[in-house]
Formats: structure tokens, C-alpha cells, sequence
């Protein structure tokens, strides 16, 4: 099945949300986080504030700029699974195609240490990962056929979030 052709306008917008979120990282990896402004973004990106604000609901976004798919993903991988393909193996597969490449990013050291190191982006990192285990553990639980909130649905989503993490340092990132 082929996707339908994207609009000139939305290719457009996307391009234009896509160098807001560069702008943003470049600065805070080079200044820190609190040190730079939505002025300094829309300067660097050569827009305004308000077309910042079209794009993002606010400063911490930017930073997580492609987070707002991640559940849509996760659902996906649950759901849409081959015949025959048990949903761990769905989601290991998904890990692998798709985690796994940005975990081994040559930037994400400083990108996890700008986070750690920032009470506010720590704690919107921290209600986001708490979505998507929500997320996560619903479709798990709906494909099984269990109540929503199922200890083992959300201890296998929780686990499963947290496979780019423990994969850091490993030569082989599948090893998690």
C-alpha cells in the first residue's frame, strides 16, 4: 500500500517544524538549555515566535521534537504484527528497526546528558515516558485479552522502554 502524496504545504510545514528542532538542539547542546530563549531558536532558524508556538506547545517539545509519534508507533508495533508473530517479538523487532538506530546516534550522549543534567527537561521526560508506558501496556493488554493496567502488560512495557538504555554501552545493542 503506498502513501498518499503529502501536499506541498505539508512538506513545507514539516521542513519548517524540522528546522525549528535543529535550531533548538544545536543551541542547547551548545549553550545548555536554560541558556537559550525562543528568540534565539526562531533567530537561528529564521522564523518567528509565534511560528515556533504552531509547531511546539512549548520549550521542553522541542528537545523531544520526535516524541509525538512514539505512541502511535508502539500501538502499531502491538497491533499491527504479522500473523503468527507473538507481540514481544513485535516489539523487539520494532526496538531494533527503530530505537536502536537512534541509541547508537553519535550525539546521543550529550543529547541524554543535556536532559539529565535539566531539572525541567528530566521531568517532561519523565510524564512522557510514563505515556508511553500507558500506551504501551493498554495495546498489550488489549491484544491480550487482560484488563488494562495488568501488572505484566505494564512490567513489559516498562521493560521495553527502557531497552535504549540498557543497550548503552553494549557492542552489540540487541544484547538488551
Amino acid at each position: 500500500m503506498t502513501e498518499p502524496p503529502v501536499s506541498r504545504r505539508e512538506r513545507k510545514k514539516a521542513q519548517t517544524r524540522q528546522a525549528i528542532a535543529d535550531a533548538a538542539l544545536a543551541l542547547f547542546l551548545d549553550r545548555g538549555y536554560d541558556h537559550v530563549s525562543i528568540r534565539d531558536i526562531a533567530e537561528a532558524a529564521d522564523v518567528s515566535t509565534a511560528t515556533i508556538f504552531k509547531h511546539f506547545p512549548g520549550k521542553e517539545a522541542l528537545v523531544f521534537d520526535q516524541e509525538e509519534g512514539v505512541d502511535a508507533q508502539l500501538i502499531a508495533a502491538v497491533r499491527e504484527r504479522p500473523d503468527g508473530q507473538g507481540v514481544l517479538e513485535a516489539l523487539r523487532q520494532h526496538l531494533i528497526d527503530t530505537w536502536l538506530p537512534i541509541a547508537a546516534h553519535p550525539q546521543r550522549r550529550e543529547f541524554v546528558d543535556l536532559v539529565d543534567s535539566t531539572p525541567a527537561l528530566r521531568a517532561y521526560a519523565e510524564r512522557m515516558w510514563a505515556r508511553h508506558t500507558d500506551t504501551l501496556s493498554t495495546a498489550i493488554a488489549d491484544e491480550l485479552g487482560v484488563a488494562h493496567g495488568n501488572l505484566a502488560c505494564v512490567t513489559l512495557a516498562r521493560f521495553v522502554l527502557e531497552v535504549p538504555v540498557l543497550s548503552q554501552g553494549q557492542k552489540d545493542h540487541r544484547a538488551a
